[in-house]
């Protein structure tokens, strides 16, 4: 059910007359739920205030239009208020833009930018406290994703392991070729925690019908190149209802999104260590650009200290 069928709902007194505040354009429209216009209209609701529009096409304007219509006054609130509407609302909004999910990497690395030794020790760069934030944003989001050399590699859970977790985010899973062992953590509890498995036309069928088998859903993404596989990809992935997505790993993953632009928003934690080494791992691989000018711009800029670590968030993108 929609917020405002919700509070109209649960008003102990007559709403008529009231002004009705909300963070996103009534839907005039019926999905899930019938339109919720037509529920403030009959409520008798004398005044809406909305800090942002609805941009998916069948919605855009057209619910401000039917209040009207209907003699509600409607004010729409602008600065502040409306970009931490916009905000709040990202996923949605990238997700009805274009169909695909917001993508929000995270990282944890040293003060010299390193994710991993040269041979591939991380465990931990960031303290306790920011993997338990970690841990919660992967209960907030629709999915969570990795590479199939993360997977191998850290053979983790993907889950989240918090107290009072609400949700335990869809497992994806990067692997050109399907080659996510049977007995892997992700694996042994596909039954209980979906897991999607995100491969190529390269893929035996018949690995691909023993993943199958033991409970994952298995994506065949089509693509003349990884970028185009990607895209595919998050393409299959939005048409799943997915509008959030939590990029854990490893570089050479969150290079290729980089490469394709598909990255939205960073998330760094930034620990009181120095690893050193010529070839110990970076945060991001990928081809990247050629001149600085180039680069990818942060739209807005956070920053938080966490028990020893930094937190930094990066808005790369505005939805």
């Amino acid at each position: 059910p929609h917020a405002e069928r919700v509070a109209l709902a649960d008003c102990d007194e007559d709403p008529a007359g009231a002004t009705l505040y909300v963070s996103l354009e009534p839907c005039a429209h019926t999905g899930r739920t019938p339109p919720c216009t037509e529920a403030i209209a009959e409520a008798r609701i004398a005044r809406v205030v909305a800090a942002s529009n609805d941009p998916t096409e069948k919605a855009l304007g057209r619910g401000f239009a039917f209040l009207r219509d209907e003699g509600v006054e409607v004010e729409m609130v602008d600065g502040e208020i409306g970009a931490a509407a916009r905000r709040l609302n990202q996923p949605f909004r990238k997700h009805a833009r274009t169909g695909r999910p917001l993508v929000v990497m995270k990282t944890a690395m040293t003060l010299d930018g390193k994710v991993a030794t040269a041979k591939g020790d991380s465990k931990w760069i960031s303290g306790e406290a920011s993997r338990a934030r970690s841990h919660r944003w992967r209960s907030e989001m629709d999915a969570v994703a990795v590479g199939l050399g993360t997977a191998l590699a850290d053979d983790p859970q993907l889950t989240s392991r918090i107290e009072g977790a609400a949700r335990q985010p869809r497992r994806v899973v990067f692997d050109s070729e399907a080659r996510l062992p049977l007995e892997s953590a992700l694996m042994r509890s596909a039954e209980e925690t979906s897991v999607i498995v995100v491969c190529s036309r390269a893929a035996k069928r018949r690995k691909v019908s023993a993943l199958e088998e033991a409970g994952a859903e298995v994506i065949t993404a089509t693509g003349q190149n990884e970028g185009g596989r990607i895209e595919a990809a998050l393409d299959e992935l939005g048409a799943r209802d997915i509008q959030s997505l939590l990029l854990e790993g490893g570089p050479h993953l969150a290079g290729a999104f980089f490469d394709v632009r598909e990255i939205d928003e960073v998330r760094a934690f930034v620990a009181p260590k120095v690893a050193g080494g010529r070839t110990a791992h970076s945060p991001v691989e990928g081809m990247g650009v050629e001149a600085i000018a180039d680069a990818m711009s942060a739209v807005t800029l956070e920053s938080e200290s966490i028990d020893d670590d930094v937190l930094l968030t990066a808005r790369l993108k505005e939805w």
